[in-house]
C-alpha cells in the first residue's frame, strides 16, 4: 500500500527545501523527495553564495518578493544559529548604450530605496578593486548582499525534518499521475506515493516531469571561478560590494571573498551553453573560464590571474526570463516552480512561504499572477 502525505514535493534544492520547510511549519505531512544527496552540485542551488539585492533591473514587481525574502533569510539564520544573510550593498554598472543602471532605478524609485547614482571615477575611488571605462555609470544600494546558498538549503531541510517532514535522498521520480479522488500518486525508482497536492521544484529536470513545458524551458551551464586577490583588503566584504557588469562582452556578476576559497565571479549570464541535466560533462569550458579571467583582467586588475576554482551550475530559462509558479491547468492538485532564468535562489525562503500559502489556502498573499503559465500563449516582455 502507497504511504500517503499531504503533500510531496519533487527536488530538495534551494526551492524544494523552502517549500517543504514552510509546509511543515505549518503542520503538513510533507515528502520531499531527491533524486541526488543533499546540496549536490548537479542543479543550480550550489556554489557556496548568491547575490541578493532590491535594485532590480529585471522587473519592479520583484522587489516585494525580495523584501519578503530578506526578512526569511534573517528568520531562517535566526531558527539555524548561524548568519546566512550577508549585507555589502550592491553596484550595478553598465556601460555606454545599457539601460540596465535606468531600470535598476526605476525599481529603486518605485518603491521608495536609498539608491546612490555614481559615475566611473566616482566608483574606483569608493571601491579601489574596480577598474572601470570613463562612460561607466554605476547604482548602488546599501541594503544587497549575498546568502549561502549550500547553507541556506541545508537550513530549511533540516528544520522540515524537525517539523516532521520526511525527506528522501537518493530516489528518482519516475512519473506523477491523479487520483480518483482528485489527488496524486508519484512513482519512483523505489516505491509508490501518494498525496493530497505535488509541488515540482525540480529545476532543469522540470521539461521531464512535465514535457508539455518543454518548449518553454531551456538549459544552459553557467560558469563561476574563484580568483586569489594580490591585495585582499579590497575584496572583503566590507569594502567590496556584490556587483553586476553589464557590456558588449556580457553581463558578469562577481561577490566578496566570504571565506579562503578567493573572490566570485561568475558569467558572461547566459552565455548560450546548452546542457542536458543529465550530461556526464558538466564542467565549465574553456571558453568560459577564459571569459571569467579576461574580465577580472579588465575590471578587478588586483585579483587578476589564473582561477584557483571553477565550477558550473544550470539556469533553467524561460522565454521572458521571469519565473513560473502556477498549477497545470489540466492537473491543478500539481504546482510547478521552476525555471527561475538565473536569478532565483535570492527569493527560496519566499518562494517557499508563497507555495505553502497556495497549497494550503489556495492563495498567495503576494500577487504571482505575473508567473503564471498563461502568459506562453503570448509570452510578455516585461513584468
Amino acid at each position: 500500500m502507497a504511504q500517503h502525505y499531504d503533500t510531496i514535493v519533487v527536488g530538495v534544492g534551494g526551492m524544494g527545501s523552502a517549500v517543504a520547510y514552510q509546509l511543515s511549519a505549518r503542520g503538513q505531512r510533507v515528502l520531499g523527495i531527491e533524486r541526488f544527496e543533499l546540496g549536490h552540485g548537479r542543479g543550480s542551488s550550489h556554489g557556496e553564495t548568491r547575490i541578493i539585492r532590491l535594485a532590480y533591473f529585471e522587473g519592479s514587481a520583484y522587489v516585494p518578493f525580495v523584501r519578503r525574502a530578506y526578512q526569511l533569510w534573517q528568520d531562517l539564520s535566526a531558527k539555524a544559529g548561524a548568519p546566512l544573510l550577508h549585507r555589502t550593498g550592491s553596484l550595478e554598472m553598465s556601460e555606454r548604450g545599457y539601460d540596465f543602471v535606468d531600470r535598476s532605478r526605476a525599481s529603486c524609485v518605485d518603491h521608495g530605496l536609498p539608491h546612490e547614482m555614481l559615475d566611473a571615477d566616482e566608483v574606483m575611488q569608493r571601491f579601489p578593486a574596480f577598474k572601470v571605462t570613463p562612460t561607466t555609470r554605476a547604482i548602488f544600494q546599501p541594503d544587497g548582499g549575498y546568502v549561502l546558498c549550500e547553507a541556506g538549503t541545508h537550513a530549511h531541510a533540516t528544520l522540515a525534518a524537525q517539523n516532521g517532514a520526511t525527506l528522501k535522498f537518493g530516489e528518482t521520480v519516475l512519473e506523477f499521475q491523479p487520483t480518483a479522488d482528485g489527488g496524486v500518486a508519484v512513482h519512483t525508482d523505489r516505491a509508490r506515493y501518494t498525496a493530497g497536492q505535488l509541488v515540482l521544484t525540480a529545476g532543469p529536470w522540470m521539461g521531464q516531469l512535465v514535457p508539455s513545458l518543454g518548449e518553454n524551458l531551456a538549459t544552459f551551464k553557467q560558469a563561476v571561478a574563484w580568483f586569489r586577490p594580490a591585495r585582499l583588503e579590497l575584496f572583503k566584504p566590507a569594502a567590496f560590494p556584490v556587483f553586476i557588469h553589464f557590456s558588449e562582452d556580457g553581463e558578469f556578476y562577481g561577490l566578496p571573498m566570504h571565506s579562503a576559497r578567493g573572490v566570485k565571479v561568475g558569467g558572461p549570464h547566459f552565455a548560450r551553453e546548452p546542457i542536458d541535466p543529465d550530461a556526464r560533462e558538466r564542467e565549465a569550458s574553456p571558453a568560459q573560464i577564459k571569459a571569467l579571467q579576461d574580465f577580472v583582467g579588465r575590471h578587478l586588475p588586483a585579483a587578476s590571474g589564473p582561477a584557483i576554482d571553477t565550477t558550473a551550475c544550470i539556469y533553467t530559462k524561460t522565454p521572458d526570463e521571469h519565473f513560473i509558479i502556477d498549477r497545470l491547468p489540466q492537473l491543478p492538485q500539481v504546482v510547478v516552480v521552476s525555471a527561475c532564468s538565473g536569478h532565483g535562489f535570492k527569493f527560496a525562503p519566499a518562494i517557499g512561504e508563497i507555495v505553502a500559502e497556495l497549497v494550503i489556502d489556495g492563495r498567495s498573499k503576494l500577487d504571482i499572477t505575473p508567473f503564471a503559465l498563461a502568459r506562453f500563449e503570448a509570452v510578455q516582455t516585461s513584468l
